[in-house]
């Protein structure tokens, strides 16, 4: 009876609300009514403001569409409305193995001069997205733009980068108030509020559309920008032509129905629920079942780990040294090989040769391709038919380096093509993701993120305690994890291992030279380390840029996996995650007197055992638990 007086008690108090809200203002409010999202009329145009437990998160803040470069002024009919709940679970290649999609939505018609659009938003219980439709119009052929403005409350923390080197830039960490006009911020942008509550800015389900970015105005304020207000990034003015360059910053226009990309913020008290937010992945479809029978289990997706023979040395790219790396691999119990692009210049049947060879040691081979070779659909068919008959197991396909809808269609085209040739997918030089694994599974990572590769990069111990909080939120990044040589710069080798436990992807690409993981003292643990998880826990010590704390499952095996900022720290971890019993435990940690060496222990432990972490500037610490 209790139960029954509360949920009605709920209720009355949602249609209470409902009904003491002006004619012109609309509400939802998440399952959990943490979060509100109010839509309201102000001066003529749409706004928008979010809260978390009645903390803004997005103060008042305008909702701009324009069409032809004419914004479009709309005035909701909020008696139309459509209200409707979501609730499902999906199997996941992630930081866990089931995803949630829970959520209140509704649709608001928006009466234009002419047209009825429509705003769809949903309301999770750790975010909010929203979406603009603007339904045919007679087959006129429109260019729409946004200038959709996000309010960040004054004292926030705003962690970003510049677009420069596209989505390949290297966070600072600024209160709101300090970001001035006109400085580029790469989605997912991250904030942190005074309250202590935690906001990141993104895009999802990016399809027949421009990628979005954000400017900020100096007033505290992040505007949605389209690309033809940027320049073009260095890496595309570098590769590709001036023609090029000048086509891309034309503004797109589209025919037909326009459907924006969801507008996304993902929002929680703590970095484990932004880390554990399914949120952007959610606002895509589900995988086509004629492409993907068993969606993320059909048989030929197959995540795994990847040796590459790029950064660490091994020899030449001739046949016998990726022969030797396809060894390697199979001694690690690695899935994948990844060639770069000197596969092209081999001749005959070497290729054929390394494929069925690695195919015996159970490893795929994926090659390396630059994206604009694919730009013609016929010559894009032919290789993936070629390559599906080949054998390959996948393609790192390279130098997109733009936005335009120009180069969103392309990903569009190569993602269905590959699907059909049974191809895996690894987009290099790329846009940040939108969440389109879930629609394309065989898309198992994308690098948008300054990683291994960059040797100009010297501390990297504050950006890989940073990229877990900022670029990870929108999807696996392919940093390449996991080097022992001096391009770690500021971190230790513990750090590094742990690394390849922190920023996971279902193509986990290691930059050692697997000869150096194998002859590592820490081996054993990282020939454990899986590529997706089945839980994860990020701990309360983690603070962005000074310290990534994880707690990891798979199957019945945990592992604790820390890397530290620049600053010396002694971390405490209660170990009550574990199971009943005694656990054996491998521990990597760091060498007080060596950033190059590691000290190797093996303990045992129970639930009731507490850690007591000592890191160095720049360590880290890995232990794998197990009954």
């Amino acid at each position: 009876m209790k139960r029954a007086i509360f949920i009605g008690l709920i209720l009355f108090l949602a249609i209470a609300e409902v009904n003491a809200l002006p004619a012109d203002t609309v509400l939802i409010t998440s399952p959990n009514r943490q979060i509100q999202c109010r839509l309201f009329q102000q001066n003529n145009q749409l706004h928008f403001a979010v809260t978390y437990k009645n903390i803004p998160v997005v103060e008042n803040s305008e909702m701009v569409m324009l069409l032809n470069d004419t914004v479009v002024h709309w005035k909701m009919q909020t008696s139309a409305d459509l209200r409707y709940q979501l609730n499902e679970r999906y199997p996941w290649l992630g930081a866990h193995a089931t995803a949630i999609n829970r959520c209140s939505g509704i649709k608001v018609l928006l009466q234009d001069q002419t047209m009825v659009d429509t705003l769809e938003v949903r309301v999770f219980n750790d975010g909010i997205a929203f979406r603009t439709i603007l339904p045919a119009a007679d087959k006129i052929i429109r260019t729409p733009d946004e200038a959709t403005l996000f309010n960040i409350p004054a004292g926030s923390l705003l962690w970003y980068h510049d677009l420069i080197m596209h989505y390949e830039g290297v966070h600072v960490k600024k209160e709101i108030s300090q970001v001035q006009a006109e400085e580029w911020v790469a989605p997912p942008a991250t904030y942190k509020l005074p309250q202590g509550v935690y906001a990141s800015i993104t895009e999802a389900n990016l399809v027949n559309y421009a990628g979005m970015a954000l400017q900020a105005n100096g007033n505290n304020g992040l505007q949605i920008r389209l690309p033809h207000h940027q320049r073009a990034s260095y890496p595309y003015r570098l590769r590709y032509s001036p023609e090029d360059t000048l086509r891309l910053q034309q503004p797109a226009a589209i025919a037909g129905t326009i459907i924006t990309p969801w507008r996304v913020v993902i929002i929680g008290s703590d970095l484990n629920t932004l880390v554990n937010s399914d949120l952007v992945q959610d606002l895509c479809p589900q995988p086509d079942k004629t492409l993907f029978p068993e969606g993320i289990n059909t048989s030929w997706i197959k995540p795994g780990r990847a040796v590459w023979k790029y950064l660490d040395g091994g020899g030449d790219g001739s046949f016998d040294v990726l022969k030797k790396f396809t060894d390697d691999a199979a001694t690690l119990g690695f899935e994948h090989n990844i060639l770069e692009g000197f596969w092209a210049r081999w001749g005959g049947d070497t290729l054929r040769q390394l494929i069925d060879y690695s195919r015996q040691k159970k490893v795929g081979i994926w090659l390396w391709k630059h994206s604009k070779s694919l730009r013609d659909p016929s010559e894009r068919q032919t290789f993936f038919k070629k390559c599906h008959d080949l054998g390959v197991t996948g393609l790192k396909i390279d130098f997109f380096d733009h936005e335009a809808k120009e180069t969103i269609d392309l990903y569009a085209a190569i993602l269905r093509e590959a699907a059909e040739n049974h191809l895996l997918l690894d987009f290099h030089g790329a846009n940040k993701p939108t969440g389109l694994s879930r629609t394309w599974p065989n898309l198992l990572t994308s690098e948008a993120v300054k990683g291994m590769e960059s040797s100009k990069l010297t501390d990297r111990a504050t950006h890989e305690t940073t990229i877990p909080f900022t670029r990870c939120l929108a999807g696996p990044a392919e940093y390449t994890v996991l080097l022992f040589s001096e391009r770690r710069q500021n971190t230790t080798w513990a750090h590094q291992i742990a690394s390849a436990a922190i920023l996971h992807a279902p193509l986990l690409t290691y930059a050692a030279n697997p000869e150096n993981i194998i002859s590592n003292p820490a081996v054993a643990v990282i020939r454990d380390i899986p590529a997706v998880w089945d839980e994860t826990i990020v701990l309360p010590e983690s603070a962005i840029g000074e310290l990534a704390a994880y707690v990891r499952r798979k199957g019945n095996k945990w592992f604790v996996a820390v890397m530290n900022g620049t600053i010396p720290k002694k971390v405490t971890i209660p170990l009550h995650f574990l199971g009943s019993g005694k656990y054996k435990a491998t521990v990597v940690k760091d060498d007080s007197n060596n950033a190059a060496s590691v000290v190797v222990e093996r303990k045992v432990y129970t639930k009731q055992d507490v850690l007591e972490i000592v890191l160095v500037a720049g360590g880290g610490y890995l232990a794998e638990f197990s009954l």
